[in-house]
């Protein structure tokens, strides 16, 4: 006699979370998040943690630079972008609409913050606000 596969019993079907849980954060973007909140409080700059200019589950920002209109991603990060299609395609649409909004979007990497390049580059541009000079991104050669 064969083994007919159709009279097994079937295994009881699992249920799927409703929710999926969000992904974890790296280590290494745990602490450059924690060194810019530091840094940012040490130097007095205003800013804003896990910052949601768009009304929607899953765009965030890592930090807000409130005077500037800076959005700061940190790589590694658990609302940064990770591999796949549509993940990046979500993520430049994300970048456009803030953009569209008025905010400047940067992409830093953990071991940049921690070297304290980042907290000093944030300073000279608050110091150029100050004096009135623009904040020019593009040469106008």
């Amino acid at each position: 006699m064969s083994a007919d596969p159709n009279n097994y019993p079937k295994a009881p079907h699992k249920k799927k979370p409703r929710n999926k849980p969000l992904p974890k954060a790296k280590q290494s973007y745990l602490e450059a998040e924690e060194t810019l909140f530091q840094q940012l409080q040490e130097f007095g700059i205003g800013y804003e943690r896990k910052f949601q200019p768009l009304h929607t589950k899953n765009w965030r920002f890592d930090f807000h630079i409130v005077r500037l209109k800076l959005l700061i991603e940190i790589a590694g990060s658990p609302w940064s972008v990770g591999r796949g299609g549509k993940k990046i395609a979500n993520s430049f649409n994300k970048y456009g609409l803030a953009e569209d909004m008025g905010f400047e979007v940067i992409r830093f990497d953990p071991p940049t913050i921690e070297s304290g390049e980042v907290i000093n580059w944030i300073q000279r541009r608050l110091v150029r606000l100050e004096d009135g000079q623009t904040i020019q991104t593009i040469p106008t050669d």
